[in-house]
């Protein structure tokens, strides 16, 4: 069975950082009731509400996804430029393989 909750606050905008923005938007979730209890006691006990820990982790998750996004672009970007590992070549290629 579940539990329509409403009004959570998510914030939205550019840039992850908008954290205490006043730029809010209201959506609905469907959650199962029992997580719902569950979520409300661990929001208590994090002195926090069930919106806030939401928008923590969903501020958490996208962080990462945008990290993830940086170091992937950066990695692409050392394979197509190749990276110097400070060797020198002694020998030619034609004298490597002379028979």
């Amino acid at each position: 069975m579940a539990y329509v909750l409403y009004v959570i606050y998510v914030y939205s905008g550019q840039r992850l950082h908008l954290r205490g923005s006043t730029m809010k938007q209201n959506i609905t979730l469907s959650i199962d009731k029992e997580l719902i209890k569950f979520a409300k006691v661990v929001a208590a006990q994090s002195q926090t509400s069930i919106s806030g820990m939401l928008t923590t982790e969903l501020e958490k998750k996208l962080k990462d996804t945008e990290k993830y996004g940086w170091a992937k672009r950066k990695a692409m970007d050392n394979l197509r430029i190749g990276l110097h590992l400070g060797g020198k070549r002694t020998v030619s290629r034609d004298e490597l393989h002379e028979r």
